[in-house]
């Protein structure tokens, strides 16, 4: 009799254990339609516009202030903010209002936020304007709606004749004819005359 008993009650047990999984898979299915058009990838941030060698030109009351050139162009719609990475090297021209170029920025990347108006440049990032002044930094923020420069990074300002400025932090102008530094450092020439006696 307790051959009997024995097989019944190890089917009982993994009748029970094996409803458990089943009802636990069941539950589990249920997935939301975010989760499902995640799986699918429609909501992936990944969802990319590739272009190369492309020319923005970014104007004002119908007058062009800068031209950007990218190698490598690529839009992020499914991002939240959307934004737009420029790879491989990137080359801005700040236009006066008769159309001349002030000033030149090159960097090596930048992350373009077009809601905010803020494009945020890194890696060997350089300014120079036309009175041959120039700013180095790691990275920097260039506000459109405000026409202006920004970082909280080390500067380094070089101008003629081979002056050397240091600082921490920079706020500039798009043509970068007005800047101020943080923390000022550096050596500067002085003519004599101007000393006083």
């Amino acid at each position: 009799m307790n051959n009997i008993i024995r097989p019944i009650f190890h089917f009982t047990i993994a009748r029970i254990f094996f409803s458990g999984i089943l009802f636990c898979s069941l539950i589990s299915c249920r997935n939301t339609t975010e989760e499902i058009d995640n799986i699918r990838g429609l909501n992936r941030a990944d969802q990319l516009d590739k272009a190369t060698d492309v020319t923005i030109y970014y104007s004002d009351k119908a007058q062009v202030k800068a031209i950007l050139y990218a190698k490598e162009f690529v839009r992020n719609e499914g991002a939240k903010p959307p934004y737009t990475d420029i790879k491989k090297s990137l080359k801005v021209e700040f236009l006066n209002d008769s159309g001349k170029v002030e000033s030149t920025l090159t960097a090596k990347s930048a992350r373009i936020f077009e809601v905010e108006g803020n494009v945020i440049v890194r890696e060997n990032v350089r300014v120079v304007n036309k009175k041959g002044e120039q700013l180095d930094t790691e990275e920097l923020v260039w506000n459109q709606k405000l026409d202006k420069f920004y970082t909280d990074k080390k500067v380094t300002i070089t101008t003629p004749p081979n002056q050397v400025m240091y600082g921490n932090g920079l706020e500039a102008n798009a043509d970068f004819s007005w800047y101020k530094i943080g923390n000022l450092k550096g050596n500067i020439s002085v003519d004599s005359k101007e000393i006083p006696q």
